[in-house]
């Protein structure tokens, strides 16, 4: 496990608060969501990693071989060296609550970080997720909340794959919020008012 696989954005919150890690969809970096993250959580501490990719000069956390279709062999890879990266932080930030949240390409390593270490985050935030294959059950997310937002006429992300994906939190346990709305692949100001109220909730 080390906190140096990846170039992030890092900051020192107050004691106590939570860690939160951001992660940027397809083309942004490490600031596209940090200052979000600022704005929701002033005091927490925060690590937003840059993708390690680079897919005609846009950022990724990791390959595709098309739109939707992913080279499976680097995901497990890379959700593998995330994941240490992220357990890494998590040693400096004994006994606070860890959160995560990405938007796209960021919402899907992140989530594949969840099916594999189902015990790692306390609260995590799909925002637009696709996973274009139906996860194995997993043990461990009983304790977790997970919110996922959609569009229903996203043309990335299906809204039928993302309603297979809520249906399968639910399926194990964890406690799921939603914000669906009726558009596409943008992020609008529900989802990111949702997200507030489900990062600052007690």
């Amino acid at each position: 496990m080390s906190t140096d696989s990846h170039i992030a954005l890092s900051h020192k919150g107050r004691p106590g608060a939570p860690l939160v890690f951001a992660f940027h969809g397809t083309g942004g970096d490490e600031h596209q969501l940090a200052g979000l993250a600022r704005q929701i959580l002033p005091d927490a501490s925060l690590v937003s990693p840059r993708g390690p990719v680079s897919e005609q000069g846009a950022n990724r956390f990791f390959r595709r071989t098309g739109e939707g279709v992913y080279d499976m062999t680097d995901l497990a890879l890379r959700t593998e060296v995330m994941a240490g990266f992220i357990a890494a932080h998590k040693d400096r930030h004994p006994g606070v609550p860890l959160y995560g949240f990405g938007y796209s390409n960021g919402a899907n390593i992140l989530a594949s970080v969840v099916l594999r270490h189902p015990g790692l985050f306390d609260r995590v935030a799909l925002l637009h997720p696709l996973i274009p294959w139906t996860p194995e059950p997993v043990s461990g997310l009983d304790h977790t909340r997970v919110l996922i937002s959609a569009g229903q006429q996203d043309p990335i992300c299906p809204w039928p794959l993302t309603d297979r994906l809520i249906t399968w939190f639910v399926d194990q346990g964890a406690a799921v919020e939603t914000e669906i709305h009726s558009g596409g692949h943008e992020l609008r100001d529900g989802e990111v008012q949702s997200l507030g109220r489900f990062l600052r909730a007690s």
